[in-house]
């Protein structure tokens, strides 16, 4: 291994565990609730919540310290999530108004959550450029129902085609998804899960050159959100998406 690799893959995992460590990111997550047409209360928090499919209905009053968009809730507030989630603040929490399939969601996020103020990091593999692979990718974009680890929850990923490349010796597919600007995401599962890494992982790469050539390099491969917490709604892989080759590198199951 070359010290500019690892120094390289040391400076883009420190920077991911701060970025899980943020004050409202993936290990503040405190709570799920889904929200019905009536209006009710939610357990730990003021207000009474509703939800049409298209946007969240909240009633409250100034007191009880609901902020959005910067102004208190005093009354009745709709919001709308046209392209993602809408926030409230609620003292130094953050509460995330999840669309999920013609349903929202509140998530909590605080600050104080035990799984953020007990973070000591991300176990990973050490780093090896032999896990940095070249692989070919044929364009066939579709639409795929994945479900996700949610139950209730379904989920869906907008595919671009596929890439095959060599493990060991032997012969790999995996079905990619869109991560935007051309570049690929793919989420796989492979014979660590469970004992070494979480159930599956996901890895990004870079936009495929004109022909058809993109690098794997396994070693950057991600713990989803739902390896973090019980609150998440990750997508599963694709069904495709097994690899046959034990993957010792990247992220690791995180402690727990």
């Amino acid at each position: 291994m070359t010290d500019d690799f690892a120094r390289d893959w040391q400076a883009w995992h420190d920077r991911r565990e701060a970025a899980l460590a943020e004050p409202h990111g993936w290990l503040s997550l405190t709570a799920f609730h889904w929200l019905d047409a009536e209006p009710a209360a939610l357990d730990g928090l003021p207000g009474r919540w509703s939800s049409d499919g298209t946007a969240v209905t909240v009633t409250a009053a100034a007191a009880d310290r609901l902020v959005a968009d910067g102004a208190p809730i005093d009354g009745t507030a709709v919001l709308p999530t046209p392209v993602g989630p809408a926030w409230i603040d609620y003292g130094g929490k953050r509460l995330e108004l999840a669309p999920r399939g013609g349903r929202h969601a509140v998530r909590v996020r605080d600050p104080l959550a035990p799984t953020r103020t007990g973070f000591t990091g991300v176990p990973a593999y050490d780093p090896d450029p032999a896990w940095s692979v070249p692989a070919r990718f044929a364009a066939a974009p579709e639409r795929l129902d994945v479900g996700s680890v949610r139950p209730g929850v379904d989920q869906s990923l907008g595919t671009l085609g596929t890439v095959r490349f060599d493990l060991a010796g032997e012969a790999q597919e995996l079905v990619a998804a869109d991560a935007g600007d051309g570049r690929l995401w793919l989420l796989f599962r492979d014979p660590t899960n469970g004992a070494e890494t979480a159930s599956f992982r996901q890895l990004t790469t870079a936009a495929p050159g004109p022909d058809g050539t993109v690098e794997l390099d396994f070693n950057r491969a991600l713990n989803m959100p739902c390896a973090f917490t019980d609150f998440g709604t990750c997508p599963l892989p694709p069904g495709p998406n097994r690899l046959t080759v034990a993957v010792t590198a990247g992220e690791r199951k995180p402690v727990q």
